[in-house]
């Protein structure tokens, strides 16, 4: 294979850009292990004055990701997420005003490997969302196990993100006075599994825990589909049934999350890397679902509202496939030379399907084809 290395004279901006997502990758990949791997020797060490403090100040702290978070606007301003978002670049946009006085819940699709467009619109100052959102405040929910790493939890929650959990959830949706917003990756990780280039796999069908919450609390749903997540990198071949995937998924069952075998292009070379590919994202905000709030919903009303949403989702998906999505997928970049054209796919599966066969599974092909 002959590698394409990147030409000398590509301008600093380009450059910095490069660096500010080299930063977020690895700290995604490595930064929890680090921030462990300090306090183990802080204790091998007996270095009691550090780490006793901090268990102490752990302890009385274990539940502010349920409780709102604590966020830091100077963090969410910094320099490199400009350089972060630019480097795609990211965009958000709105097809519909939303009321600040009541609360909502974004359902996030598709996961993508590292949602990369969830974090760059509702974790960092520099996307659209205050101009096109103002009086709102997002809360980006991400699984729980990060919140249990000492050291790398207190640096995650400064950019926003909080706990995914039940209680979580409904402690923004609950806040008085309205302009909060759940955002939910409802594939969740599971969903990064099937995530390649020029295919939508989502998995919704039985993922009705959010509608639940949205009935207890009245908040409207609103349903967001982010074109070009999974562009940003390639994944190692695993369908279901080989030896990867069964490993992958006994590992998200034990611990909560997944490995996807990713890889896209280097630092100074297109080939091969870690790096995301210089793919646009378009992350479009669809129409909000009014909610009358039930605090008590029967299983009916849970499904109707569960079919109401898919039924906005793949409605939102085909208003803009065609002038968002499609030219997205396409559109070739130096940073992924050689490629085809991708042909669309997606389907929305239940969470059980992995026992189905393939015929079968091509019949659920019914959306998004």
């Amino acid at each position: 294979m002959k590698v394409e290395f990147a030409p000398l004279n590509i301008p600093l901006a380009r450059r910095l850009q490069t660096a500010a997502v080299l930063q977020w990758v690895l700290s995604f990949l490595l930064l929890a292990q680090v921030c462990v791997g300090i306090i183990v020797i802080l204790i091998i060490h007996n270095y009691w004055f550090l780490y006793i403090p901090y268990f102490t100040w752990l302890y009385f702290d274990w539940r502010t990701p349920e409780q709102g978070g604590r966020r830091f606007d100077w963090i969410r301003n910094w320099t490199v997420w400009r350089y972060f978002k630019d480097y795609f670049p990211i965009h958000l946009i709105k097809t519909q005003g939303l009321d600040p006085s009541r609360n909502y819940i974004f359902g996030f699709h598709p996961h993508g490997i590292l949602v990369v467009g969830a974090f760059g619109n509702f974790c960092t100052n520099y996307s659209e969302f205050k101009e096109l959102f103002p009086g709102f405040t997002a809360y980006l929910h991400v699984l729980p196990f990060w919140f249990r790493c000492p050291l790398f939890r207190e640096y995650l929650m400064t950019c926003g993100p909080v706990s995914v959990s039940k209680k979580s959830v409904s402690y923004v949706l609950s806040r008085q006075g309205g302009g909060n917003i759940s955002v939910i990756v409802l594939g969740g990780a599971e969903e990064s599994l099937d995530a390649h280039p020029g295919k939508f796999t989502l998995f919704i069908r039985q993922r009705k825990g959010f509608i639940k919450i949205a009935l207890t609390h009245g908040a409207y749903l609103v349903p967001v589909f982010s074109f070009g997540e999974n562009e940003l990198f390639k994944q190692i071949n695993n369908p279901e049934g080989s030896w990867l995937r069964t490993v992958q998924e006994k590992l998200q069952k034990i611990t909560g999350f997944t490995l996807p075998l990713f890889h896209a292009r280097g630092i100074f070379q297109y080939n091969f890397g870690l790096m995301p590919y210089r793919k646009p994202i378009n992350t479009v905000v669809g129409r909000p679902i009014p909610v009358h709030q039930t605090p008590h919903p029967t299983r009916e009303q849970i499904e109707e509202l569960h079919q109401t949403y898919m039924e906005e989702l793949r409605k939102l998906f085909e208003e803009h496939k065609d002038s968002i999505g499609i030219s997205c997928i396409s559109q070739q970049s130096r940073d992924s030379p050689g490629g085809t054209e991708p042909q669309l796919q997606g389907v929305f599966l239940p969470v059980n399907a992995r026992n189905l066969n393939v015929a079968w599974r091509k019949m659920l092909r019914t959306w998004f084809c």
